[in-house]
This record gives C-alpha cells, structure tokens and sequence, in this order.
C-alpha cells in the first residue's frame, strides 16, 4: 500500500469539484447512463438525489433508501421487470448530514420484502438504480470480492474466470529474493507466491496477517455457506473449497517467509514502488527487507503469522491434515521464536528502501492474538495462561469510535476468546470480555441509528482507508450478534454494505464492477496498465478521506475517482477482508 510520505504528490491531483447534491463520477451523470449500466437499462434517466444500496437488500432487513431533494408526494416502488407499482411510501422528515452538507429524508422500504428486482420514482426529482430483495442478493458480490484476491497473485500468470477473461496478466516476480542488507544476511531466497498487497506489487507480512486471519474467520464462521462456492479459480485442488484454495496461496507465501529459526521477514517488495506498469514488466531486484539490526526478523511478523498458521490449522483440518500439520508446526515454531525475542521492531524503512513500512513499536497486541489462535487450536495451558495474564492490560477492549486495524488487532484476539467454546476457556474471563464486545456493539448502532445515511463512520474517521472502517465496524457488529444475537446488530452492520454498495453521498458503489456506478480509475496499477477501459473487478477503494486540509468538502464528501489519488482510491488486500467477511454473514444459508 502507498505511505504517506508520498502525500507530497497529493499537490498534483485534479479535483473533481462536487456540489452538496449531485456528484458527477468518471464515465456517467445525472442525467445519462454510465457506460457500464446494465445495457437493458439505456437511455433511462436516473436522479442522484435518490440513494439507495444498488446490490440490494435481505428480505427480513430494515431497508432503507435515502433523499436529498424535496418532493411533492409519496416515493412510488416499481417492480424493474414488469414496471407495475408495488408499494407507494411516505418520506421522512428533512436533517442536514454536516460529514456531507446533504439534506436528507429516509425512505422506509422495509414492507418491499417479496424476492424481486426494483425501482423507486420520486415525483419531481427522478428515478433510482435499481435494487434486489432476496436472500441471495449479495451471492455475486461475494464472489467478485473474491476475484480480487486472484487478480493480485503473484508468481503466476492470472486470468480471471467468467465474464471477466480479459482481465489478466503474465507470470511476475519469480526470481529468488536477495536478501537487504536490513536482513543482516546475504545470498538469496526463493518466496514466488501470494498477494500482491494494493495498488502496488510488495508482499507484506504484517497487512498479510489481518488479512488472512478476517478471510480465515469469515470461512470458519460460515463454511457451510461457503464450501461450495465457486470462485472459477484457474486450479482445482481436490476437495479444498475455491475459497480455502485461493487463501492457500497467500499462506503458502507466508510460510516462506518463516525463517528456519521460527522468526518471520518483514516484507519482500522492490527498493521503490513502480510506475504503472504490469506486474510482468517490474523488473526490479525484489529483496527481503528486514529490521535493520539484530535479530532483523521481528516479532510483529511472526505474530501474524503464528496467528494465521493458528487458525488454518484448523480450517484446512478436515481437507488435508498433513497441510495443516504443517501450519500448526510453523505457529509453535513461531511462538518458541517470540519468546526469545518479544521486542524485535520494524520502527521505519532502512536506507534506500521505499516502499510500504508497516512500521510499528509495540508487539502486544500481535502476541495477545498470536496466544489466543494458538490456544483455540491446541488447548495448550501455556498459550492460554499468556493471554489470560495479558488481556486486561487493553482497555478499552473494543473501541467503538475505531476498529481493529493491522496496527491494533487485539480485539481479534478478544473476539476469538469471546466465542470459544473449548471445556478450558475460563467462563470469567469470556464473561467479562462478551460484555465489553456487547457495549461496543450498542454504542456502534446508537451512532449509526443516528447518522443519516445510517453510516457507523464518526467524524474523525474519514481517514485514508476510511471504507474499510467502515466494514470493520460492521464485522464488529457481526462478531456481538455471534456472542449474543440481536436484529439490531444485524441492520447495523447490513448498513455498513448498503453504504459501501451505493447508498451514500456519491450514489455510487465503492467496489468495482458491482452495482450500476462504481469508480473507474482505482489507484490500481493493472488497471491503469492493462488494455481493459474498465477497472478490474471486485476492488473496495479507500473512500473519502479527510486529511487533506485543503480540501475544504464536508469530509464524507472527499473523495475522486482519479487513479493519482492513491489516498482515496487505492485498494488494498486488508480493505476487501472485511468486506468479504460482511458479505460472507449475509449469504444464505443452504437448505
């Protein structure tokens, strides 16, 4: 992912100039189809004072639609097939949104709840995108935000399946690794494999471990939605599920990156970040990147690592035991190198290396979650008296004004021992832990019941990544309705999707070839490179981010879809985790 100390270039963008109701996005308007409507829908109008989620909605949800214009009577629901009326609703009353300077009104949609395709009509203002109502609304989705994660292979060639088989590029970064003199170390090593981590090609271990360990959980908390889905992956690996497979390719990268000591490597990227080139033609020496002094490898790394390995033990269990042998053996090997080297930092770059630092001085929260991973998948007393001795000190145990993040991942930790149920877990300390988890949850939907476009987004949190806040706080939703169900935690986080699905400012999805106007121009050098108009599929962009300060926009409102602004519109593997998590609770579950 891009740092900040290329904020200097933020000088250099263009921005698109907005107005409190409409927004006009690259390749579409107001008032004519965006290129990439769905060619049955041409030559209708549509109005972008009408917001609503353009996947769509769970038939049992509270559904809402949002209007930023006056009208003169009752929004009017048409079934998109036939054009009958369905439903006429009442709008609500007028509030001014300060984080966007809209004037809004909520359209109730919930009694729309027979499986369909629809519209809403405002008299006056104009028609919405179309929406679904189903319980399998968000099947694609899911899908394509899988598709992401293929698109960013390293060390192969990649053609994504379906539709999308022009989206593709050559085999990359195959030659073995030379080890920075940051590694303490010469020579070479072989690491060809996982995922490109954003926009850019580097392969970070600390962005791999919240990555992984969201997409891990996502599967182990739904595999009976999950097991069967097909991602159309360019390989078939027996009885391995698609998405158990293409999360296999990122760990197997993982392991590499293991040193025959237990101790994990920073990260493995070229000296400097690229120009906007395909991954086949950055031909630059990729190099091992480590501390810069004794022991080099460090202990936030192999936390993560020893975390991921943790639970994939477990998942990849009843596919293929000997694999997840494997991944136990690298976690304990991992532990035994923590407890030699608990303070081992990557504080920033070293000499002449520019690219993503994760840099980070304080390990605790990564051992905490390291501990609880280790415990839920062994029972071992030692792993489980670590984390008891050590959980306390966090407070508050869940923020519910910030998520976790690849900084601060202990609640991941906290969440996992909240919802064990092995006969050793200490019911006290769970206790005390599921009720911090539930106090966040509700302080959560107060904010969001509150905010006009039902967003969990404080003011302060239109940071970079910004949308990946958002679906955080709505996989925090997710994980309090596991420990102690309750529809509102459902809503609340279904309200994180419908806003990064298109009910938002914008009237446009955040992820990419999802909806019917999302961002053309990722900060995603593929899309930028290849001969495809179109951006390629799947990608959650950061969003609006507010930390320019001379951007005078309300701060939802900062946001461009111009490819230069890596601090709006990249993508990155730790923003589409979460994502995918949401979209992995919302499916349906088999008969």
């Amino acid at each position: 992912m891009i740092k900040p100390f290329e904020a200097i270039l933020l000088f250099a963008l263009i921005f698109v100039s907005s107005s409190s109701s409409d927004f006009v996005c690259a390749g579409s308007s107001t008032t004519e189809e965006p290129e990439h409507q769905d060619t049955k829908e041409n030559n209708r109008q549509y109005s972008d004072h009408i917001k609503v989620c353009q996947v769509g909605y769970l038939v049992d949800e509270t559904k809402i639609a949002i209007l930023t214009s006056e009208t003169q009577g009752n929004v009017v629901v048409h079934n998109s097939d036939s054009d009958e009326i369905v439903a006429s609703l009442p709008v609500g009353a007028i509030s001014l949104d300060s984080d966007t300077g809209d004037s809004t009104r909520v359209i109730d949609l919930t009694e729309v709840s027979k499986p369909g395709r629809y519209y809403l009509m405002v008299p006056g203002v104009g028609r919405s995108f179309d929406f679904s109502v189903g319980n399998d609304v968000f099947s694609r989705t899911f899908q394509l935000s899988m598709f992401f994660y293929t698109g960013q292979r390293c060390g192969t060639a990649v053609r994504l399946g379906g539709e999308f088989g022009n989206y593709r590029h050559a085999e990359c970064h195959v030659s073995e690794a030379h080890f920075d003199v940051s590694t303490g170390r010469t020579g070479k090593r072989s690491l060809a494999g996982g995922w490109h981590d954003a926009g850019d090609f580097g392969r970070y271990s600390i962005n791999s471990g919240i990555s992984m360990g969201t997409l891990l959980w996502a599967y182990e908390l739904n595999s009976e939605k999950l097991r069967d889905v097909d991602l159309m992956l360019p390989e078939k690996t027996g009885s391995l599920p698609d998405m158990l497979t293409e999360i296999r390719w990122n760990l197997d990268w993982m392991l590499k990156m293991q040193d025959e000591s237990g101790g994990v490597w920073h990260k493995a990227t070229t000296a400097k970040f690229p120009g906007s080139i395909l991954p086949e033609s950055d031909s630059a020496r990729m190099l091992i990147v480590g501390s810069g002094e004794a022991p080099y490898l460090t202990t936030q790394a192999t936390c993560n690592l020893v975390a991921v390995a943790a639970i994939a033990a477990r998942v990849y269990r009843p596919f293929d035991p000997d694999y997840a042998n494997r991944c136990l053996s690298a976690a304990r090997l991992g532990w035994a190198w923590l407890e030699k080297s608990p303070d081992s930092h990557f504080r920033a770059n070293p000499k002449g290396i520019e690219t993503g630092a994760y840099e980070d001085d304080d390990a605790s929260d990564e051992r905490l979650w390291a501990a609880a991973e280790l415990f839920r998948t062994t029972g071992d007393a030692n792993y489980h008296e670590y984390f008891l001795s050590n959980f306390r000190r966090f407070q508050p145990m869940f923020n519910s004004g910030f998520p976790h993040e690849w900084r601060k991942v202990h609640a991941l930790a906290l969440y996992g021992y909240a919802l064990e149920s092995r006969k050793e877990v200490d019911p006290k300390a769970q206790q005390v832990i599921r009720q911090e988890a539930l106090t966040a949850a509700d302080e959560i939907v107060a904010r969001v019941l509150k905010n006009d476009y039902r967003v969990p987004l404080k003011t302060d949190n239109y940071i970079w990544g910004s949308n990946a806040l958002v679906a955080n706080y709505g996989m925090m939703l997710r994980l309090a309705n596991r420990i102690s169900p309750k529809r509102e935690y459902v809503d609340a986080a279904q309200d994180s999707l419908h806003y990064l699905l298109g009910r938002n400012t914008f009237n446009t999805s955040f992820v990419t070839h999802v909806g019917s106007r999302w961002p053309m121009n990722p900060h995603h050098r593929p899309s930028e490179a290849d001969d495809v108009q179109e951006p390629w599929p799947g990608m959650l962009i950061g969003g609006p981010n507010a930390q320019n300060t001379n951007d005078k926009r309300p701060p939802a409102r900062q946001w461009d879809d111009v490819k230069q602004s890596f601090t709006t519109n990249e993508v990155a593997i730790n923003w589409n985790a979460p994502l995918v998590f949401l979209l992995a609770e919302a499916l349906p579950n088999p008969n």
